[in-house]
């Protein structure tokens, strides 16, 4: 497993860069998720802005008029907090790449470093100021073409994506939370990804109807794109080894697997960012594990997941209905989650004396809302389109 860049760098070219201690792999490659995302749904806004399909909007800006107080007090706390902990990282370096993780979330830094990027983000703003001031201020109608609100829908999506993922992933594990509050809604571990895309869903349709965006549209040309992150999401899973495994896998690979690598079948997760020992862990969750190698879930995750993108990447052109595609993505993500979660480790609730997990409920709800949709789609996706 490679926790961190160094790590992958290292042993596949034989290349140390101490640096790279910082960079987790699992962050980089959701943030890689995010960025993939973001040019997908740029290029399919684009489309469908020329389709007009989507189209531009308006709204009141003021020209030459200086920032607020409060406007140069957030800048100069963000600067702080920028300066705080990139100046303490360059001041201790060697420490930090111990466990840097626990350095950002603590209260280290430097406060030098820190009153500098207070000054240089404040001054930046007074410049601006200067830059842009009229001798009268004057209220002008800007036109906003549909592709400008990628940028902030991009930051709507990781903000209350990574909360929601957060807070269900804790909801599913009470005792944890309930045991270390700080460190379970602060640790970089543990994302249920279907509590961030409720959340984050919640949020980019709020944002379209404020802005006048048809929210079904932008939900179309959104989720191939959200597709596309989720595998590559996946990836940073299986190369970080976060926990996603899956349960005991002890079957020899069969014969027909005999060409691929072993890992594709079972694998233990050596030298995962959890430092956890699989074997050992089994145990203490009464599976019972001979070999200590588990179901490579978070690849098998991948895979489904761009094949999903590539089926409704391929039909979006074809699919001429408003909300077609996205019943579609309801009913494939909800079944490729329900089949992950039969050989994935989850905690399970007991209901009506049924052991179910937190994504069988909300996938299972998917794949029903996507099946009634994709009956009534005809009829329900043009009253949609108002929308």
């Amino acid at each position: 497993m490679y926790p961190t860049l160094y790590d992958l760098v290292l042993d596949l070219f034989g290349f140390s860069f101490t640096p790279f201690k910082l960079v987790q792999s699992f962050g980089l490659m959701v943030a890689l998720a995010f960025m993939a995302a973001s040019i997908n749904l740029t290029a399919e806004v684009r489309r469908k802005t020329s389709l007009g399909l989507i189209t531009s909007t308006t709204k009141m800006v003021w020209k030459g008029k200086a920032s607020t107080l409060f406007e140069k007090l957030i800048s100069g706390v963000v600067g702080f907090l920028i300066g705080y902990k990139l100046v303490g990282i360059a001041l201790e370096f060697d420490l930090v790449v111990l466990n840097p993780q626990d350095y950002i979330l603590s209260t280290q830094g430097s406060l030098m470093g820190g009153l500098l990027g207070a000054a240089l983000s404040v001054g930046m703003r007074i410049w601006e100021d200067k830059k842009n001031a009229l001798p009268e201020p004057v209220e002008v109608e800007m036109t906003i073409p549909p592709a400008e609100h990628v940028g902030t829908i991009t930051i709507l999506a990781a903000v209350f994506g990574i909360g929601g993922a957060k807070i269900f992933h804790n909801l599913e594990n009470w005792d944890d939370l309930m045991a270390d509050p700080i460190g379970a809604l602060l640790s970089f571990s543990g994302m249920s990804f279907l509590g961030g895309f409720i959340c984050a869903t919640i949020a980019i349709v709020y944002y379209a109807r404020k802005n006048n965006i048809r929210a079904i549209h932008l939900t179309d040309a959104a989720l191939p794109g959200l597709m596309l992150a989720y595998g590559i999401g996946r990836i940073g899973c299986q190369i970080a080894g976060d926990g996603d495994w899956g349960i005991p896998n002890d079957a020899p690979k069969p014969e027909w697997m005999s060409f691929l690598p072993d890992w594709m079948w079972s694998y233990n997760y050596p030298n995962n960012v959890l430092g956890i020992d699989l074997q050992a862990d089994f145990i203490s969750k009464g599976y019972v594990s001979l070999t200590g190698y588990a179901w490579p879930t978070p690849f098998y995750e991948t895979m489904m997941a761009l094949t999903i993108f590539a089926f409704l990447w391929f039909m979006r052109k074809r699919w001429q209905i408003p909300g077609q595609l996205a019943v579609w993505y309801l009913l494939l993500s909800g079944i490729e989650r329900l089949l992950i979660e039969q050989v994935r480790v989850n905690n399970e609730y007991n209901i009506f004396g049924y052991g179910i997990t937190q994504a069988e409920i909300i996938s299972s709800v998917m794949i029903l809302i996507g099946l009634i949709g994709i009956l009534t789609i005809k009829k329900i996706g043009p009253k949609l389109a108002k929308y």
